[in-house]
């Protein structure tokens, strides 16, 4: 259903599953061990996964804290994107990437919720993507002292109001990992 052009693919596209970004996330190993599923699932079935790794001065290039934690390695012909900005797409390669392997459909997992997995959601629907949410398979971490709502509750915002996202020519949803097909529309649970 994209609205972009020979574009008929699907990727899985993994964000900020580092060091850094997850020591202190909500139920880290659970996810982790989810997103490890996914890819593993997307490998078997020639699907590609894209890496977005975010560098700044906090995660610096090459450090232990960028690094993408020990359970999950990327694989030598598997992208990796680096980016700054929350949105994966904005001022990166992504765009790119994802035009070459004729990808209009991302299943989407990793980390934080309510900051890179929120922009790069919707900055994925605004140009055209196709944007499932791999509903327990991303995490953030505890932000109540800044006046957030515990992550549990914002994991589960963020799933309850992707599932029921639209655009024009566009899908979206969420799905737990025992759901995700890799492959066609996606189905909200």
């Amino acid at each position: 259903m994209t609205t972009l052009q020979n574009r008929p693919n699907t990727a899985l596209l993994v964000l900020d599953v580092q060091n850094g970004v997850v020591a202190g996330a909500h139920a880290r190993d659970a996810i982790v061990a989810n997103v490890r599923s996914l890819v593993e699932k997307a490998r078997r079935e020639r699907v590609p996964v894209v890496w977005v790794q975010h560098v700044d001065e906090q995660l610096a290039r090459g450090s232990d804290d960028c690094r993408i934690v020990s359970e999950l390695t990327p694989g030598d012909a598997e992208p990796l994107v680096e980016k700054r900005y929350g949105d994966s797409f904005e001022d990166t390669t992504l765009e790119a990437v994802l035009s070459s392997l004729g990808v209009g459909l991302l299943v989407v997992a990793g980390a934080q919720t309510d900051a890179c997995i929120r922009s790069t959601l919707h900055g994925a629907l605004v140009r055209g993507y196709d944007a499932t949410l791999v509903g327990d398979a991303h995490t953030t971490e505890d932000q109540t002292a800044c006046g957030a709502p515990p992550p549990d509750q914002v994991i589960a915002h963020t799933n309850l109001y992707w599932a029921h996202q639209t655009a024009p020519g566009r899908t979206a949803g969420s799905v737990r990992t025992s759901d995700v097909t890799f492959g066609g529309a996606p189905h909200s649970s």
